[in-house]
């Protein structure tokens, strides 16, 4: 309890700053410092990142690429938000040309089009970088099941398992806790695997989809058919 009052009033003074004069360079150390808190405490603040960013912009030579990597890898467990293009629009290409800057921008590639075998093997190489953020994989299992909801009213639990990074009990396990608390199912295919039922919307659905057609927003419509491969 202590520890989320802290975390709260933290968050508060940083608030404040931003309120008071988010274009002074001398908040720039408590900016850096309120990134480390949200990544220790699993907590998000976009407007404090991007103030931070921008500041960078105006003193280059005080730019951290510590911070700024962690930045964009919250940003990255934001998603669907468009938090990373957000932060990456500040940073300075030649910084974006760092290698670790240059894998990031490959994983939110793979993100986007929903490669999502192709972001965890590339993800693996790079533990690095992306364990240094807990909740990171999480996150991510939370995006793909996202995108799966959007596309899929049946899904191979083969398909599953690829999208999520999760096999065997473990795989079982988080079945389980969809078929109780999100209305999935768990069905037999003509084979000798699985088929997952996700509960039909009006992404997944094609009647459904006709019906709301005019108020689904763009943002969505890019992410109906990702490429699973």
């Amino acid at each position: 309890m202590g520890r989320e009052r802290e975390q709260a009033q933290v968050g508060y003074a940083v608030e404040q700053l931003l309120a008071l004069n988010p274009y002074n360079p001398d908040i720039l150390p408590d900016l850096e410092n309120y990134v480390n808190d949200q990544v220790s405490s699993q907590t998000y603040s976009l407007d404090a990142n991007l103030c931070l960013l921008r500041l960078y912009q105006f003193e280059p030579e005080k730019m951290s690429s510590q911070i700024v990597a962690r930045i964009l890898v919250k940003a990255l467990m934001a998603m669907p938000a468009p938090d990373f293009s957000l932060c990456l629009f500040l940073i300075p290409e030649r910084v974006q040309m760092e290698e670790q800057f240059k894998t990031l921008i490959v994983l939110s590639h793979y993100l986007e089009t929903g490669r999502f075998r192709q972001f965890w093997d590339e993800a693996a190489k790079s533990r690095h970088i992306v364990e240094a953020v807990p909740g990171f994989e999480q996150a991510i299992q939370s995006y793909a099941v996202h995108v799966i909801s959007l596309t899929y009213q049946k899904v191979p639990r083969t398909v599953l398992a690829e999208a999520i990074n999760v096999e065997g009990l473990s795989l079982d396990k988080f079945l389980e806790h969809q078929v109780a608390n999100s209305g999935w199912a768990i069905e037999k295919s003509q084979g000798k695997g699985q088929l997952i039922v996700i509960p039909r919307n009006e992404f997944n659905d094609p009647i459904l989809k006709k019906n709301t057609a005019d108020s689904v927003p763009l943002e969505h419509i890019t992410r109906i058919f990702p490429i699973l491969s």
